[in-house]
């Protein structure tokens, strides 16, 4: 067999994969060695030109999304969000397989892995196949993965039909590979694709709804009612808290921040608080240092959330809109109660006389800052049972129309 170098008719390339041959192909990472991936005699051959162990299985080649619910079964809207994000690109996503797929490309499995190659000639070859591609890439098992047509033909000349000659590889690495097929989502290879995308691509698909509102609002109970929907809850308050114990880059900024604040690595509440509601600018000072900490736990948070393929969350701040935490929401949802409706609830929930409670309210915003900030309101009027329907009614409609 003489291997043909080809540089301009993807069409002869495209007739000797239909006809059962193997083809090496360009893509933006390395040189794959690609045959149908419908045709078991095709896939066969590609295991042994490879040296390739058979308990290793096989990722198939795709011209775009759509191939997606062609090939795979249970697929997650994540996983098209993913693919719309980075296809044309060096991610594969392994999902159940379909019936049709051939045990010999799974390798005895349930799974099969996609991937769209970002090159326009392996592109082209796709569109005029109109079949999947297994495209392992074209080296024997153990070498390294070629870069050039140059080192394709090193590996297999004489022992496969064609290279398709596209240049060099831009990345020379192979795709990352994650696994779709089931959550959590789990990165199965660390490739061309840093995992940090992946997980911030899955936590901007996420659903988020912001929920703020003075002391005694009932900001708890529409939370509940969130949590009864299946969303993940991030309390700003309980985070800071949790931070101003454990995290250590925190801690340092506070003692450079505000000296004596900050003792054997521990800090001084007491002493922070001294400082910082003696003087307004202290008070912003802190404001600063500590939202920055909080905003990347809480991204942090919502990542890791995303990869255990979860859908909704929401946050809950009463700086929510100050801080810029709402431009990372959905929905902006404002919790508002009359006056002595929360007056009545802080003295019970905390112990405390009416004076603390006025004096707490008097120091908070007032009901108009969030008619004017927040995306949505949710009024409460005491009544329990009709405020939990208010909320299930709300939280259905944004997270319906998402």
């Amino acid at each position: 067999m003489k291997t043909k170098r080809i540089t301009e008719n993807i069409g002869e390339a495209a007739s000797i994969i239909r006809s059962g041959g193997l083809v090496a192909v360009p893509t933006e990472t390395v040189y794959g060695l690609a045959g149908n991936g419908l045709d078991e005699k095709a896939v066969t051959e590609i295991y042994e030109v490879k040296g390739r162990p058979a308990v290793k299985p096989l990722s198939l080649m795709v011209p775009d999304e759509t191939a997606m619910e062609l090939c795979c079964e249970d697929v997650p809207v994540q996983a098209h969000a993913l693919a719309k994000r980075f296809w044309p690109g060096p991610l594969t996503i392994v999902l159940k397989a379909k019936d049709f797929i051939p045990s010999i490309v799974l390798a005895g499995g349930t799974t099969v892995g996609l991937r769209c190659p970002d090159h326009p000639m392996t592109l082209e070859l796709l569109r005029q196949c109109g079949l999947p591609l297994a495209a392992p890439s074209a080296n024997p098992s153990g070498e390294a993965s070629p870069k050039t047509a140059e080192q394709v033909l090193s590996y297999f000349d004489g022992k496969i039909d064609a290279v398709i000659d596209g240049g060099p590889c831009g990345i020379g690495k192979e795709s990352t590979l994650l696994d779709m097929s089931a959550a959590p989502y789990k990165i199965l290879r660390r490739g061309a694709l840093p995992e940090e995308a992946i997980r911030e691509a899955l936590a901007e698909e996420l659903t988020v709804i912001g929920v703020t509102g003075g002391s005694g609002c009932g900001k708890t109970t529409a939370l509940k009612e969130l949590e009864k929907h299946g969303a993940l809850v991030l309390d700003c308050d309980a985070i800071y808290h949790e931070l101003l114990e454990s995290d250590d880059e925190l801690i340092r900024n506070l003692g450079a921040a505000f000296p004596g604040a900050v003792r054997d690595g521990k800090v001084d509440r007491k002493t922070l608080g001294r400082i910082v509601f003696a003087d307004p600018k202290e008070l912003e000072k802190l404001n600063q240092i500590a939202w920055c900490a909080v905003i990347q736990t809480v991204e942090q948070r919502l990542r890791d959330y995303a990869m255990q393929g979860g859908r909704l969350a929401a946050i809950d701040a009463v700086e929510l809109i100050a801080s810029g935490m709402s431009e990372r929401c959905k929905a902006v949802v404002g919790v508002l109660a009359g006056r002595e409706t929360r007056i009545t609830r802080i003295m019970a929930r905390d112990d405390i006389s009416r004076e603390a409670a006025e004096t707490r309210i008097n120091a908070q915003k007032p009901n108009s800052y969030y008619e004017t900030n927040c995306t949505h309101l949710l009024h409460n009027h005491a009544d329990i049972a009709e405020f939990e329907a208010d909320c299930r009614e709300l939280f259905k409609e944004i997270t319906e129309n998402g």
